[in-house]
């Protein structure tokens, strides 16, 4: 499950290790594009949704200037200080879901051995809103800063107390950005124990 799909840039690396993945973007003209790009690999779907932890919210997502990469929920805070040339060009309106409501659906199946996250500062509700999915869920790989990157977005100590607590430890983190002022964005892979 690979919820934040953008444009499914990892689909090649995913088909090479023979993985069924369902992929997860809210933007429509991202998601048709994302549609396209994994059309050669029949074991890769996609849903279009913006997840969170309540379901039937109605939403502003704002839609980044980088192809969506950056797009949220939240405002920019210190996310601006690390890529200036990011901005919002405008949003969309969206109703929520849940992880939990599209597997009671039958919109994705199980198992879901990982589940990778990549929202923008709502990783936290998303997880939140997979109470069902993740005891049955192996790993869990999410990017997370350990500043505010966005308004009251998640960071690495509330994704880390939430996981914690679920059973879920951390195996690795690897830095790839740092704020001017010391703060660094990781990507963390997480494992359930136990």
């Amino acid at each position: 499950m690979h919820v934040g799909a953008n444009t499914g840039q990892e689909r090649e690396l995913y088909d090479r290790y023979g993985l069924a993945v369902t992929w997860i973007e809210p933007i429509p003209a991202v998601y048709q594009e994302l549609v396209q790009n994994i059309r050669p690999y029949p074991r890769q779907v996609a849903i279009q949704a913006l997840l969170s932890d309540r379901p039937g919210e109605t939403l502003n997502l704002n839609v980044a200037n980088n192809s969506g990469a950056s797009s949220s929920i939240f405002d920019f805070a210190l996310h601006k200080d690390i890529w200036p040339d990011v901005y919002y060009t405008g949003y969309l309106q969206m109703q929520t879901e849940t992880l939990d409501g599209l597997l009671e659906r039958g919109m994705v199946r199980l198992p879901i051995d990982a589940v990778v996250l990549d929202t923008q500062g709502s990783e936290l509700m998303v997880l939140q809103g997979s109470e069902g999915v993740l005891p049955q869920t192996k790993y869990i790989k999410v990017e997370a800063a350990d500043f505010e990157a966005y308004k009251g977005g998640a960071t690495v100590q509330t994704i880390e107390a939430f996981l914690k607590k679920r059973c879920f430890r951390l195996l690795r983190k690897t830095k790839f950005a740092e704020h001017p002022a010391g703060g660094r964005y990781y990507d963390f892979l997480f494992k359930r124990v136990l």
